[in-house]
C-alpha cells in the first residue's frame, strides 16, 4: 500500500497578529501579539497527472489564508465569557475585568471559541478545506494544518474525509 502526503510550510506563509487568551476561570491574559507560522499537509490519492495536489497552488490558497490575518487583531466571535458589540467604526470587547475599543479595520471577526492557538488552526483547516474541496471537488482524505504562535510551540489539526 502506498500512502502519498505533500506539506508546505514556507516563511510567508505567516501571519503576525494580536490576540488574548480568556482562561477557564474568566482571566483574561493580556493583550500581545505573536508572529505566526502555518503548515499544511494533504494525504490522498494521486491524481492523473501523478500528483497529490500542486505545490504552487496549494502554498497560493494557504497564503491568502494567513494573509487575511497579517497585522489584525483577532476576535472570538463566540466566546462565551466575551461581550462583543461590533459597528461600523469599532469592535468593543468586553470581559468581567477589562474594556478594549478597536478600530474595526484592524480586527479579524473569527467564528471560534477563543483565540487559542488549536482553534486557529481549526479555523485555518475549515478556510483551507472549503477552497481545496471547490477545487477538486471533494475533500482530501486527511488534511492536516499545523499553527505556530512561536518556534518550538504549535497545535495541529487532523481532519480526516473517509467518505
Amino acid at each position: 500500500m502506498q500512502k502519498y502526503t505533500v506539506r508546505v510550510s514556507k516563511d510567508y506563509l505567516g501571519f503576525c497578529a494580536a490576540h488574548f487568551i480568556v482562561f477557564g476561570n474568566n482571566v483574561c491574559e493580556r493583550l500581545h501579539g505573536h508572529n505566526y507560522q502555518v503548515a499544511a499537509e494533504i494525504e490522498d490519492d494521486l491524481k492523473s497527472d501523478h500528483l497529490v495536489f500542486d505545490f504552487i497552488e496549494f502554498k497560493q490558497i494557504l497564503q491568502g489564508i494567513t494573509d487575511s490575518l497579517d497585522h489584525r487583531m483577532l476576535i472570538p466571535l463566540n466566546s462565551d465569557t466575551l461581550g462583543v458589540e461590533v459597528t461600523d467604526e469599532t469592535v468593543r470587547i468586553t470581559s468581567d475585568e477589562k474594556e478594549w475599543i478597536i478600530p474595526r479595520d484592524d480586527c479579524v471577526l473569527l467564528p471560534i471559541e477563543n483565540t487559542t492557538a488549536e482553534l486557529l488552526a481549526r479555523w485555518v483547516s475549515d478556510e483551507l478545506s472549503e477552497k481545496l474541496e471547490a477545487k477538486l471537488g471533494q475533500l482530501p482524505r486527511v488534511l492536516r494544518v499545523e499553527v505556530f504562535e512561536s518556534p518550538g510551540q504549535s497545535a495541529i489539526i487532523e481532519l480526516r474525509n473517509e467518505a
